[in-house]
C-alpha cells in the first residue's frame, strides 16, 4: 500500500533544508528521511532534490510513503457493526471521534469486539483506511479520542504526544469542595501491589505525574473541575484528585461512595497541529447530558 501527501508551503515559511524540514517540523523519523531519500520519493516542486537543499515558501513538497517504511503491524481489530462512531473531526490520516462511556478504546483480545477500534475497522469498511491507536481513554471516560488512519501519521502522533505538542483538556465533576481553587498535582503514580487494575500514588515502579486543575463550580456536595494534563499516565486524573480527597463522582475503582451512575469524567478539548501542514486545530466533545451537574 502507498500513501502520498502534497504539501505547498507557506509563503511566510522560514527557508531551512529539506532534512530539516523532514525531521524537525515535520517529525519524520531518520529512518523514514533514510527510505525517503534513497528511493527518491521527496520531491520539491516535481523534482527529486538532495535533502540538504533549501527550501522555502511556496515550494511544492510531494511525499510517497510505502508501508514498507513503517514498524507499525497492521491493527488487529476485527470490525463491529453494532455501534456507529460518533465522528468530531476527520481528515485523510486522522479522525477524533465522541468516545461513549463504558467502552473501551480498543480490544485486548484477539477477535474481541465492542471497542471504538472495533467500530472504527467498521466505519472503514471498503476504504484504504484502518484503525490506528494513538492514544487511550479508560473505559468509563467519555469524550474526544485522537485515532490515526494510516502508519504514516502514527509516529508522528505520537512524537507530539511525547513533546506535549498535544494539549488535552477533561472535565469532571468530584465529591466536596477543593480548598484551592486552582493548583497543579505532582506525584508519581506506579502501579498498586494490591489491584492490578489500580495505580496508586508512589506505587510500584512509579512515573512523574503532572496534572493542572481549576474549580468552575460548585454544588452543595461536589465541583466541577477542568483537568489539564502535562503527562499522561494511566488514570492518571482519576488518582491524583482522589489523592486530594475529592474522588471523581461514579469512579467504580478510586471512589469509595461510588454511586451507581456513569463516571463523571470526560475528555472535553484536544488541541494538536495537523501532521504536515501544522494547522492546529481544536476539537470539542460535547457534553454527556448525565453531567447534570452543569444545568443546576
Amino acid at each position: 500500500m502507498q500513501w502520498h501527501h502534497a504539501i505547498r508551503l507557506s509563503s511566510l515559511y522560514h527557508p531551512q533544508s529539506l532534512r530539516e524540514l523532514l525531521q524537525r517540523t515535520w517529525l519524520l523519523s531518520r529512518k523514514i528521511v533514510h527510505f525517503l531519500r534513497i528511493n527518491e520519493r521527496v520531491l520539491v516542486n516535481g523534482k527529486y532534490v538532495p535533502v540538504n537543499t533549501i527550501v522555502q515558501g511556496g515550494d511544492l513538497i510531494e511525499l510517497n510513503f510505502e508501508s514498507s517504511d513503517f514498524d507499525t503491524p497492521l491493527p488487529p481489530f476485527d470490525p463491529d457493526f453494532t455501534q456507529v462512531p460518533i465522528i468530531l473531526y476527520e481528515n485523510s490520516d486522522l479522525m477524533v471521534v465522541n468516545k461513549p462511556t463504558g467502552v473501551k478504546t480498543h480490544a485486548n483480545q484477539p477477535h474481541e469486539l465492542g471497542s471504538m477500534m472495533n467500530f472504527l475497522q467498521a466505519y472503514f469498511k471498503d476504504t484504504e483506511n484502518e484503525a490506528y491507536n494513538v492514544h487511550r481513554l479508560d473505559q468509563f471516560t467519555s469524550g474526544a479520542l485522537l485515532v490515526a488512519k494510516n502508519p504514516v501519521v502514527v509516529p508522528i502522533l505520537n512524537r507530539q504526544i511525547s513533546t506535549k505538542v498535544i494539549n488535552r483538556t477533561y472535565l469532571c465533576v468530584v465529591s466536596g469542595h477543593l480548598e484551592q481553587s486552582k493548583g497543579t498535582i505532582n506525584v508519581p503514580i506506579g502501579f498498586d501491589p494490591d489491584d492490578k487494575r489500580k495505580r496508586q500514588i508512589n506505587g510500584l515502579n512509579p512515573l512523574s505525574a503532572i496534572t493542572h486543575y481549576q474549580v468552575l463550580a460548585q454544588y452543595e456536595n461536589s465541583s466541577l473541575i477542568q483537568v489539564d494534563l502535562e503527562t499522561g499516565r494511566t488514570h492518571q486524573i482519576r488518582v491524583h484528585l482522589s489523592y486530594l480527597g475529592h474522588p471523581i463522582i461514579g469512579d467504580p475503582l478510586y471512589n469509595l461512595d461510588n454511586t451507581q451512575q456513569p463516571m463523571l469524567l470526560h475528555s472535553w478539548k484536544i488541541r494538536f497541529p495537523l501532521p504536515f501542514n501544522l494547522e492546529k486545530i481544536e476539537v470539542t466533545a460535547p457534553i454527556p447530558d448525565y453531567f447534570n451537574f452543569l444545568t443546576k
